[in-house]
């Protein structure tokens, strides 16, 4: 999962065009170390993209410093705070993660447009990248084409990878994949038309100005806690199910492949830590076995079926799961 990015998702403070752009004259684009002797050819040394290495830096040492608010802060700011975060969740998971990366359920458009605001609230780019780009980690995954290869350790898989240029093969891999249901969707095109101002508002402006506006909170306690603190929260959440959950964890479906389960990561990403069932199951509209056990997203989407607002639920069967467990699982529960 981009992440944030998401997976976890795009670096989230580089523009489409430069995240599109491969450094020009240097062979192989941008690996994972110095070049070796005799590698001429191969793949080089990536190009750290600073801006976002500053960005990212200030952001973190901002929510550091948001911590030292949170007894000075109403109530009502700390709820209001989780509830952005919620939303800033169900934005990645419900929308550009389990209906837009994998179509695993069919949404209407009034929870499509929902889903859009609130993934402008997770400011993780676009839904449209964010779905190209998970596309690719589930087509490539743990290759270079994969752009957050977890073979590459848990710091790159966790933020590094925005942190640095694409690996060329992530962008040719990536431009070859079949996005025409992303390009049909109007909302997906209204939402990646107008990011920018989207963001603003939905990630920074509207979690400030309520709390201030509706019950007399600081502007900077609402900045602080609802808007820079809840954006780090759920980045690192996102991350993790890329690096944790290819790391840490146990194999029932699939021993063959990196990503595992992980209990943590699943709390902290609102039900996307049943990672090896996801990446042996993607087309799972639950992404678990489990259905609705700590799966707030499933929740979510059950509930938007009873209310008519999402339909055609994709499940992989029993029978279908216990053959593949016997079949290739590592025998674990």
């Amino acid at each position: 999962m981009p992440g944030p990015a998401a997976d976890a998702g795009q670096a989230p403070f580089c523009d489409a065009d430069e995240e599109l752009r491969a450094e020009p004259g240097v062979a192989g684009g941008g690996g994972g170390g110095p070049e070796k002797p005799g590698a001429r050819g191969q793949r080089r040394q990536q190009d750290i993209v600073w801006r976002n290495v500053v960005l990212m830096g200030l952001l973190h040492l901002g929510a550091v410093y948001s911590l030292l608010l949170i007894p000075k802060a109403k109530p009502l700011t700390l709820l209001w705070a989780y509830f952005c975060f919620l939303l800033t969740a169900l934005g990645v998971t419900a929308g550009a993660h389990r209906l837009w990366s994998h179509r695993s359920y069919k949404a209407k458009l009034p929870l499509r447009i929902f889903l859009a605001a609130a993934n402008s609230m997770a400011f993780q780019n676009d839904i449209f990248e964010w779905a190209r780009d998970h596309r690719a980690h589930h087509k490539y995954s743990e290759t270079d084409a994969d752009p957050h290869n977890a073979r590459r350790g848990f710091f790159f898989s966790h933020i590094g990878w925005l942190l640095v240029r694409k690996h060329p093969d992530v962008i040719e891999k990536g431009r070859k994949l079949d996005v025409t249901d992303l390009l049909a969707d109007p909302v997906v095109q209204f939402q990646r038309k107008y990011y920018k101002i989207s963001v603003v508002l939905m990630c920074f402006v509207v979690p400030t100005i309520v709390p201030w506006y509706t019950w007399g909170e600081s502007l900077w306690n609402s900045y602080f806690l609802a808007a820079i603190l809840r954006y780090a929260v759920s980045l690192n959440g996102t991350w993790l199910v890329n690096s944790a959950a290819h790391m840490y964890g146990n194999r029932p479906y699939d021993k063959r492949i990196s990503p595992r389960q992980n209990p943590l990561v699943t709390l902290g990403a609102i039900g996307e830590g049943f990672h090896n069932y996801h990446h042996t199951f993607p087309f799972d509209y639950s992404a678990s076995e489990f259905g609705l056990n700590f799966n707030p997203t499933t929740w979510f989407i059950d509930f938007m079926c009873l209310l008519g607002l999402a339909t055609d639920r994709k499940r992989a069967t029993k029978p279908m799961i216990e053959a593949r467990k016997a079949k290739t699982g590592d025998g674990s529960a």
